[in-house]
């Protein structure tokens, strides 16, 4: 994997990290008040098609990361789960009726495989 694509997935990682935690602070600040609703086309939305997009673009560049590097403790499924969870994430965040342990986990399953790549890569990129 040459190093400009390498770059763009450790700028990528970081990006899908802290919209994980965004979506953590979204679930655990704003969902959970009682009096809180968001609104689906200025709030929900917007935060969806933007995990998307950077999904979409990160998810092969971990692919064929994963497949170069072949990191110890990161195996292919867990980068289509990771892909996968967020897509749920940031929709689950605004739902009220979310089961708050499975959605922490989720956040923390999340987190280990983004943090697992980010310091494989940050040596290079920081």
């Amino acid at each position: 994997m040459d190093q400009d694509m390498e770059a763009q997935l450790y700028r990528l990682t970081r990006q899908l990290k802290d919209l994980n935690q965004a979506a953590y602070r979204q679930f655990t600040e704003r969902t959970q008040q009682e009096n809180d609703q968001a609104d689906f086309y200025r709030e929900i939305k917007p935060f969806a098609d933007h995990m998307q997009i950077l999904i979409d673009k990160w998810r092969p560049l971990a692919e064929k990361w994963a497949a170069f590097e072949r990191p110890a403790h990161l195996f292919p499924v867990q980068i289509k789960d990771t892909y996968d969870n967020l897509a749920i994430v940031c929709v689950t965040a605004f739902q009220k009726d979310t089961r708050k342990r499975r959605f922490y986990e989720t956040i923390k399953s999340i987190d280990y495989v983004l943090d697992t790549m980010l310091q494989a890569t940050s040596e290079r990129h920081v």
